[in-house]
């Protein structure tokens, strides 16, 4: 992995006036697994470098350029001769437009308030940098929220945006050995809040004089000097330094009135065992483990503090241990933060092609589950794989497409598929799933899944479709391909071959699946049936009821069928003025039937059945259907019948009407395979393992 890191311009990567960002990333750098291709770019007079691997961009000066805008079109030469995996741009947001060109991804690191900085200031400027980034990268909680302000919230829970705070190695000091000091490190003015340190300081030193204080560091353009025997101030002084006067100083102060978004002084010091006294400001308290938070910050709540842990020495050692011993902000940990989301991005560890996916994952599933029906059609697909994915022990949030736009439709939004996006987005944003699954959920837009896409890349996606798509349904071809390109799986019941679709995408066939809840009957076992032959069919699901004026090719068939055989008892639904039936109306029928006829409409498409086919075999009826369909390439001889034409069909049908024997036999270990390879939960598994790629088989694609 190559990556390419550009510091802001005039960022001093040098150990002469090392600037907070340089220290962080030169820190991380050293314990990262990929530090042997990093790459830092910067803009520095100084000659010293922090390290090796480092390339300084030389400008040209003249009164009329920009030195940014040349030292960003500088780097984007160097990139595009480099041609790096990444390229992390820290603490400018400005950049990034200029960056886009490069196609490879990009990550900003917010160190300041995104809001007060150029380039991510306003809404439009923040969603631009959402959609330009791979991960954007927070120095702390504060920051993030910075960031979403008056943002939609849908994009709170992003999982481009993210929290990496600021580190330093801890160092194991002796607490016994910390000297009676007091210590402020940071610019010398009231927004760092030290003029409130300099008059609670020189009234600590005055009633302690056995404690004293170190001051480190300047400011040119306010003077503020507070003069005592026991204060001193030391300037600028590097790094090292910095840490080695934490080393030896009981307490730490950072006492900031402005919002400060990390603040670094504090982290630093809780790393050296000090008892840390922050104020509540910005990203301060994150810094921290365990200190004293001043949540009314003033001269006098900072002596009170101070003299709290002077007077009480237990009080001070036990806030030190904690202090350090708590502390885990670590190069090394926060390193391995950075290496785990560049890894994601680039896609170099997939999930791991194991034989199995055994994590636990939040599934969002999208399909009809008809609510508004009243139970008339809850014996349907979608509930029978959504059972699969309870019974695996996934967290699984279940979003009803079709209620949903039936519950919201309005006037100004006549099909409802307005509030179904914005809702789906909204729930995106709080669940966050691991997959997003679809089921002919086909109002929910193209550029609602791109958006997700863009804003939850580690979303996984899949689709499954149900209904045939050859011949005069090439219409539902054309609803199953619509979405496919943002597909990371599509499953279909119809053998994916013979659907001509391009094999750029990862397409599988879908058996229908049987459910232990649902397919309760084992016909095989009565005795008595009022009828011989059930068969049901319907072209008005969402209706209840038959469309008027329209005709069904496989009526004619069937009535041909009843013809030929005229002492069988057919049970038929959907035709001859015969309404279809529904839910436990349905179960009855079935159950005083002995055969169960599939017959789906057209021709005969290899693999394609309606769900009926699981129904019936599930219920213990001995099923017929088309050897045509090759479905016969699950089953043995004993566990299904297959017919050849009409007259093969009443044959059989005659046949195994009178022959109980044989037919119990056939049912019983028809429902007995079925259940063992077709279950729920297998499909269920299926779709997942075959979602995350794992090499998994299963047990109808080893037949051709």
């Amino acid at each position: 992995m190559k990556i390419s890191i550009l510091l802001p311009y005039k960022e001093n990567f040098s150990p002469n006036y090392p600037g907070a960002v340089s220290i962080f990333v030169n820190s991380t750098n050293k314990e990262s697994k990929f530090k042997k291709n990093i790459v830092v770019y910067g803009s520095t007079e100084f000659k010293e470098k922090l390290s090796n691997n480092y390339v300084n961009i030389s400008l040209s000066k003249g009164l009329l350029k920009s030195q940014s805008k040349e030292y960003v079109n500088k780097f984007l030469s160097l990139q595009k001769v480099k041609k790096p995996d990444i390229i992390e741009v820290h603490n400018r947001p400005i950049y990034i437009n200029d960056l886009k060109e490069l196609n490879t991804k990009i990550v900003l690191y917010f160190h300041n308030n995104p809001i007060t900085m150029i380039g991510s200031k306003t809404i439009s400027e923040r969603l631009n940098l959402l959609e330009s980034c791979s991960k954007i990268i927070f120095n702390s909680e504060w920051s993030k929220k910075k960031f979403l302000e008056e943002l939609k919230t849908f994009y709170h829970k992003s999982k481009k945006l993210e929290v990496i705070h600021q580190s330093v190695n801890k160092q194991n000091v002796d607490l016994n050995k910390k000297e009676n000091l007091i210590t402020f490190v940071g610019k010398l003015n009231s927004a760092k809040g030290y003029d409130i340190f300099g008059n609670a300081i020189t009234k600590i030193l005055n009633k302690y004089p056995n404690w004293k204080s170190l001051v480190i560091g300047d400011e040119p353009r306010e003077k503020l000097f507070f003069n005592h025997k026991n204060l001193r101030n030391l300037g600028f002084q590097n790094h090292k330094k910095v840490l080695d006067v934490f080393s030896k100083s009981s307490i730490a102060v950072a006492c900031s009135r402005w919002e400060e978004p990390f603040g670094r002084t504090s982290l630093e010091a809780a790393s050296r065992g000090c008892a840390v006294i922050i104020s509540n400001r910005g990203g301060l308290p994150e810094t921290i483990t365990n200190g004293i938070i001043l949540r009314n910050l003033s001269s006098q709540s900072l002596f009170d503090a101070l003299e709290k842990l002077i007077i009480n020495r237990r009080t001070l050692k036990d806030l030190q241990n904690k202090s350090i011993n708590n502390f885990y902000l670590t190069d090394k940990y926060i390193s391995n933060k950075i290496d785990d989301y560049r890894q994601k991005i680039v896609r170099i560890f997939n999930i791991a092609k194991v034989k199995n996916f055994s994590q636990k994952l939040k599934i969002l599933h999208v399909t009809n589950f008809n609510e508004r029906h009243n139970g008339r059609l809850f014996y349907n697909t979608g509930k029978r794989i959504n059972n699969g994915f309870v019974r695996l022990e996934h967290s699984v949030l279940e979003f009803s497409d079709r209620d949903i736009v039936s519950y919201y439709r309005n006037i100004n939004d006549f099909t409802g598929s307005k509030k179904l996006n914005s809702k789906l987005l909204e729930v995106i944003s709080n669940y966050v799933p691991d997959i997003l699954i679809l089921g002919h959920a086909d109002l929910i837009r193209i550029d609602t899944l791109e958006y997700i896409k863009k804003n939850y890349p580690n979303i996984k996606m899949a689709q499954w479709f149900l209904d045939r798509m050859d011949s005069n349904w090439l219409n539902n071809k054309k609803r199953f391909l619509d979405k496919i390109d943002l597909m990371d799986s599509s499953f279909c019941t119809t053998d994916p071959k013979s659907l001509n679709i391009n094999n750029k995408h990862r397409v599988y066939y879908l058996p229908n699946p049987v459910d232990s809840s649902f397919e309760t009957l084992k016909n095989y076992n009565q005795k008595y049936f009022n009828k011989d032959v059930f068969f049901a069919m319907s072209h008005g699901v969402h209706r209840g009821v038959l469309k008027k004026g329209k005709f069904d090719q496989r009526e004619i068939f069937i009535n041909k069928l009843i013809q030929k055989t005229p002492n069988i008892r057919f049970d038929l639904y959907g035709m001859n003025n015969s309404q279809p039936i529904w839910a436990d109306d349905y179960l009855l029928a079935i159950s005083q039937s002995k055969i169960g006829l599939n017959l789906s409409q057209g021709k005969p498409a290899k693999y394609y059945s309606s769900d009926r086919f699981s129904q019936l075999i599930g219920n213990g009826l001995l099923v017929m259907i088309d050897e045509k369909t090759k479905i016969g390439n699950f089953f043995k001889k004993d566990e299904i019948v297959l017919y050849k034409n009409l007259n093969d069909l009443s044959a059989k049908i005659i046949k195994f009407s009178e022959d109980d024997k044989a037919r119990v036999k056939i049912a019983k270990k028809g429902r007995a395979k079925y259940f063992k390879y077709f279950n729920s939960t297998i499909i269920a598994d299926y779709i997942i393992n075959k979602t995350f790629e794992t090499k998994k088989k299963y047990f109808w694609e080893s037949i051709n």
